[in-house]
């Protein structure tokens, strides 16, 4: 490849990413009249935000959806061709629908129009056209600003489709806040991969119990180093009256190896030891871990009292690096 074919690719890409941003950063500044009464009425819904477009529309339905599902608002894709042999019963009155035509004139999309209107399901559309017949039919009209397609012919749904994709993202993040959604809640509907655990809580991947190794401030070092060696952590608590007051730990072996024998899990203990709440997120642990490069934390509660163990590869397990 030549550099003048280089230098046309970028400038291609360039522009492509430019018309499109310019055009999303016009919707920012002017934001469809009917977007807050939009909101609010999915705020509302008892069911399900329904969502439908076909082609381009419809994939970009699909990601809408998607996202209305993982923010805490119900959600779910119906096409618009399988709606009219059939799955129009999935759209049942306390539903929202949300239809997608960037002409608004989606033959399609008639018979899902027609079914809302008769179970008075309310409608939102999404179009670039404001005298469209499926704006017409809304109840809530969103109307994208026009700027042109990104592509050299003008025609490919480039600009519009990343216009509706910002705009349903739009929607899903301001009702996701207005309901108050958290990342626990977020953690909820995404279990798998590095997401879910950068949002896992101490206590879900902690040792607890039976696990912990726990030693009293007056037993003699050498029960103390059983223990130790029996729970292969490489770590004990020390504690007093239920207590944690120390942390004995390899360096603490290390500092006071002379006499180490003769010495109590008191005495050779660091006291006032790092500590992590069981409600705290793990990656947040793991980064007082990594700060003060030690390999555990024992997890306690509001009075000290030990109730967990995390450990650094419980974290590298959870796919918390």
């Amino acid at each position: 490849m030549t550099d003048d074919q280089i230098a046309a690719i970028r400038a291609t890409a360039a522009r492509v990413l430019r018309t499109e941003g310019e055009a999303v950063t016009a919707m920012a500044d002017a934001l469809p009249e009917d977007f807050v009464p939009a909101v609010e009425a999915i705020l509302a819904t008892k069911g399900r935000v329904i969502l439908s477009g076909i082609g381009k529309s419809g994939h970009v339905a699909r990601k809408i959806s998607s996202t209305f599902a993982s923010t805490g608002t119900p959600s779910a894709f119906v096409h618009p061709a399988e709606a009219s042999h059939g799955d129009l019963g999935m759209v049942m009155p306390g539903d929202l629908t949300i239809l997608i035509s960037n002409s608004g004139e989606t033959a399609e999309l008639r018979d899902m129009v027609a079914h809302v209107a008769r179970f008075a399901i309310p409608m939102v559309a999404i179009s670039g056209r404001a005298d469209s017949t499926l704006m017409q039919a809304a109840n809530y009209r969103l109307v994208l600003p026009q700027a042109p397609e990104a592509c050299v012919i003008g025609m490919a749904p480039t600009t519009s489709t990343t216009l509706t994709l910002a705009l349903g993202d739009a929607l899903a993040v301001a009702t996701m806040e207005r309901r108050g959604f958290l990342p626990e809640q977020f953690r909820t509907f995404h279990p798998g991969g590095k997401l879910g655990a950068q949002l896992s809580k101490v206590a879900q991947l902690m040792h607890k119990g039976d696990a912990l190794p726990l030693v009293a401030a007056d037993m003699p070092m050498p029960e103390a180093l059983i223990v130790m060696s029996e729970k292969s952590f490489g770590i004990a608590g020390v504690v007093q009256d239920d207590r944690l007051v120390g942390v004995i730990s390899d360096g603490d072996l290390r500092r006071n190896i002379a006499h180490l024998m003769d010495r109590t899990a008191g005495q050779v203990a660091t006291r006032s030891p790092r500590v992590i709440a069981p409600e705290d997120l793990a990656a947040e642990a793991m980064a007082v871990m990594s700060a003060n490069r030690i390999t555990a934390l024992f997890a306690v509660d509001a009075a000290m009292r030990p109730v967990g163990l995390l450990h650094i590869h419980d974290c590298l397990r959870a796919g918390l690096a």
